[in-house]
């Protein structure tokens, strides 16, 4: 009898472990299913962005988004829409823009279970790196990724807070396909559309979910 209840035991325990976590989101099913329905009450999410006027610089109305961050229910939403985008597509790596885009990258690598990569500043990583200098908003930049960052090939989607003129990101995607790797796409929180930075994209599919 008791040998038997452990047996019971060992396949109830073995049956809510293989049933716990949905592999494909990495998330608990219970918490997924909390997550579909809080998304459907979320607040407009433009409605969490407020604008900053002459920030970082005269003449820049600059987007915040710590407002969006501070609200649990809307970040959870932003990242279940990525997810929900690129699961499924066999994406091998996300990479996340210095430094806003760590904010976004990083859950989404961790939802999609797959290593997050991060394209940051002249001189802040540590082993040999590709570069690349470009020309942004309001002066000009050097962004860095390792040479090892990728296998050949490898499939990536670019995640950033906010395209604007598109030069970050350009710079971003020039330097995945110096390190082997592949654009997917890019994606953005944000797209300020007057400055037309898609221009600069022409050769990679975009997704922005809010547009300005």
């Amino acid at each position: 009898m008791v040998r038997h209840l452990a047996f019971l035991v060992c396949c109830a325990v073995a049956q809510s472990e293989g049933d716990e976590y949905n592999s494909a989101a990495w998330l608990p099913v219970a918490a997924a299913s909390a997550h579909t329905k809080e998304r459907a009450v979320t607040t407009n999410l433009s409605d969490l962005i407020r604008t900053i006027p002459d920030f970082p610089i005269p003449g820049i109305q600059f987007k915040d988004i710590t407002t969006l961050l501070g609200n649990g229910q809307a970040f959870a939403q932003v990242i279940d829409t990525l997810a929900e985008r690129y699961v499924g597509r066999n994406i091998d790596a996300v990479v996340g823009i210095e430094s806003r885009g760590f904010i976004f990258s990083a859950p989404l690598a961790y939802r999609l279970g797959v290593g997050l990569v991060p394209v940051r500043k002249h001189g802040k990583l540590p082993a040999a790196t590709h570069r690349v200098e470009y020309e942004l908003e309001y002066g000009s930049n050097k962004l860095e990724i390792h040479r090892d960052a990728f296998e050949p090939g490898a499939r990536v989607v670019v995640i950033d807070d906010l395209l604007a003129t598109g030069g970050t990101v350009a710079a971003a995607c020039e330097l995945v396909r110096m390190a082997g790797g592949r654009v997917e796409e890019v994606a953005f929180i944000i797209e300020l559309a007057f400055l037309n930075g898609r221009e600069k994209l022409k050769n990679y599919p975009v997704y922005t979910m809010l547009q300005y």
